[in-house]
């Protein structure tokens, strides 16, 4: 892949027959199949833009905030500036006006910095941005849309609850009718930014057992988010609770345009969908430290790099991403054709996820015992992968989605 970091010279075994040392550096190692080239000059052009941006902005920090448990509140502005929230929602409404492939080349960049800085954009775009979009009335897009992208305002996403997470149609919270206004009552937890946020899409039963989603600004009487401290995982993402204990909203509030299920599930697919290509740049990040560790440790008188296993563990890793970046770029075509099916989203990220994980615990048990301090990244990404591979529908969740969907027979239940 062309970038600051890439050599011009070929990452393939050289003529001779044997390994060239130098022949990949940077991404390009991590495009084995030349993937890059399926990119159109935009795509390539916006991933090479955020790409410099991840790596002189973000990385050289992001450790520090990581061990402190700190969200880096700064950078907020500047994904706003690098078009990361909002990505392909209509320029009108702030959004950038960009296709599904350049969203997913975003969300790769940035979370080969760190999960939790994805999660951040995913939630402000997909959670957040998009049902307020395609739900809301024009008064709710030209309040808030606008603001959020601008980085002006955070906004978080309540549907998971501390007895409800699987099964969303078993919530608890519930929104009742006074008047011209709501009461809403309940919990929702492990909420991405709620403790930052200025609005809280909410998601609640009202007294017909009906689902609908509510714009709830965190200010309001009754609205509390205490965050989640105690985590091994995500410490550069804010994390929390989203409490509402009688909480009035006028129904202004309400977004019209949806009921039911269909609501918050159409969210996370969106999300899920930037989850597919994020979780290839953990990967990618561990990988191609994993690889430059082997080219320069030198044990029993050569690098490290030139022993049968270590090559082993390298090939299984570029094979396995190979894999992923060619799932996710058919997948972000399906998207910009308008025919992509949610169930295609869960076998990818099911497949990316797990993916990740195998490339990252190998990676780390190659770096030996450096790979468990923050001298590289790969510690880090291993605890996040650990909850992205939870959230927004768990690896056996998506399992029984796909089994469904090949079989016909619901696995539920």
């Amino acid at each position: 892949m062309p970038s600051s970091e890439s050599s011009s010279t070929s990452a393939r075994p050289s003529d001779a027959g044997g390994a060239d040392p130098g022949a990949a550096s940077g991404f390009e190692a991590s495009d084995y199949f030349d993937v890059d080239d399926l990119l159109d000059d935009e795509a390539r052009a916006i991933r090479d833009r955020v790409r410099a941006f991840v790596t002189e902005r973000v990385q050289p920090d992001i450790e520090q905030y990581a061990q402190r448990a700190e969200f880096p509140r700064h950078l907020i502005s500047e994904f706003a500036e690098q078009g990361l929230l909002g990505p392909t929602l209509p320029t009108e409404y702030g959004g950038g006006g960009h296709s599904n492939i350049v969203y997913g080349c975003m969300m790769q960049e940035i979370e080969r910095a760190d999960s939790g800085l994805r999660s951040f954009c995913s939630v402000t775009g997909a959670l957040v941005m998009y049902p307020i979009w395609q739900y809301g009335t024009e008064a709710q897009k030209e309040r808030w849309l606008p603001a959020l992208a601008q980085g002006e305002i955070v906004g978080c996403f309540g549907l998971t609850e501390p007895e409800v997470g699987s099964n969303p149609a078993e919530m608890q919270t519930r929104a009742r009718r006074d008047g011209d206004d709501w009461i809403l009552d309940g919990h929702k937890r492990w909420s991405t930014n709620a403790s930052i946020a200025d609005v809280a899409l909410i998601w609640a039963k009202d007294e017909d057992d009906v689902v609908r989603g509510f714009l709830v600004e965190t200010g309001r009487d009754g609205v509390s988010t205490p965050p989640i401290e105690d985590t091994w995982s995500l410490r550069a993402a804010v994390t929390s609770e989203v409490i509402l204990d009688d909480v009035r909203v006028p129904d202004d509030c309400r977004l019209p345009g949806v009921e039911g299920l269909k609501g918050p599930l159409s969210c996370l697919t969106q999300a899920r969908y930037g989850i597919c290509w994020g979780t290839v740049g953990a990967a990618m990040a561990c990988y191609d430290a994993a690889r430059q560790h082997a080219q320069n440790r030198t044990q029993f008188g050569k690098p490290i790099g030139g022993f049968q296993l270590m090559q082993e563990r390298l090939v299984e890793m570029v094979q396995a991403i190979t894999k992923a970046q060619l799932l996710n770029w058919r997948l972000g075509t399906l998207k910009d054709e308008g025919t992509m099916r949610p169930q295609q989203v869960s076998l990818a990220k099911r497949n990316n996820c797990q993916m990740a994980l195998d490339v990252v615990r190998s990676a780390r048990q190659m770096l030996g015992g450096n790979g468990v301090t923050s001298q590289y990244p790969v510690m880090r990404h291993m605890n996040n992968l650990e909850s992205v591979i939870t959230y927004e529908g768990t690896h056996e969740i998506h399992t029984l989605v796909v089994g469904q969907d090949v079989t016909g027979e619901n696995a539920f239940s």
